[in-house]
């Protein structure tokens, strides 16, 4: 006698109907607006931006490899040299007639302009102190020793003054930078050494140009 036994098709049908009543049975306790897992975790966003674009390039070994890959670089962002020359002339220019933004971060603001004009609005020793290098270099040359010896004493007493009118110059500016703006956090040390260093250019070739000439009065 033979024993009626299930096919192995059936077990299978059996296997996965169960599945099915278990996963509905688990979707029906789920909470509304519940994602499913994507089985993987989330790239950043820096790691798939590197795959949209590649990989990066390795650092150029050489100087020759830098100058071809600069030259690739223009090849594929087409300037001339008349068109980067005349950027960077109106650069100059926009930063010698003090555009804000186009100047350097250590002259923008108010309180940085209105120590310029303070500055620009007194003639200073300071103002020597190129001439005074030069005048030192030349010293140096001549061998002559009475030369020498005057020239350096001209350029010690020349630098003593300038070391006290800078901190004499520096202290008055610093007043009335504060007493201008007083809401600022202005630092004596900072204002003293921007002042200093301003009034030691010479005064054609200060950049931004001066706004005020020698005795005009500040308004």
């Amino acid at each position: 006698m033979r024993f009626l036994r299930r096919n192995s098709s059936d077990d299978a049908d059996v296997a996965e109907a169960d599945t099915v009543d278990a996963d509905s049975a688990a979707e029906s306790h789920r909470p509304r607006g519940y994602t499913p897992g994507k089985g993987r975790a989330t790239p950043r966003r820096r790691e798939a931006e590197g795959k949209r674009r590649g990989p990066v390039a390795p650092p150029p070994r050489t100087t020759r490899e830098a100058i071809k890959r600069n030259r690739e670089l223009r090849k594929q962002n087409p300037v001339s040299k008349e068109e980067r020359r005349a950027a960077a002339r109106e650069r100059r220019e926009r930063m010698m007639a003090g555009d804000e933004r186009y100047l350097l971060p250590r002259d923008r603001g108010p309180v940085k302009a209105y120590v310029r004009d303070l500055v620009d609005s007194r003639r200073n020793i300071l103002g020597l102190f190129m001439p005074l290098a030069i005048l030192v270099f030349v010293t140096l040359l001549v061998p002559v020793p009475e030369f020498q010896q005057y020239g350096t004493l001209v350029t010690t007493v020349f630098l003593l003054g300038m070391l006290v009118e800078g901190f004499l110059n520096g202290r008055r500016i610093t007043k009335l930078v504060r007493q201008r703006f007083p809401d600022e956090n202005v630092r004596g040390v900072s204002i003293g050494w921007y002042a200093f260093v301003r009034a030691s250019q010479v005064r054609k070739l200060r950049m931004p140009k001066p706004r005020v000439k020698p005795g005009q009065p500040i308004p």
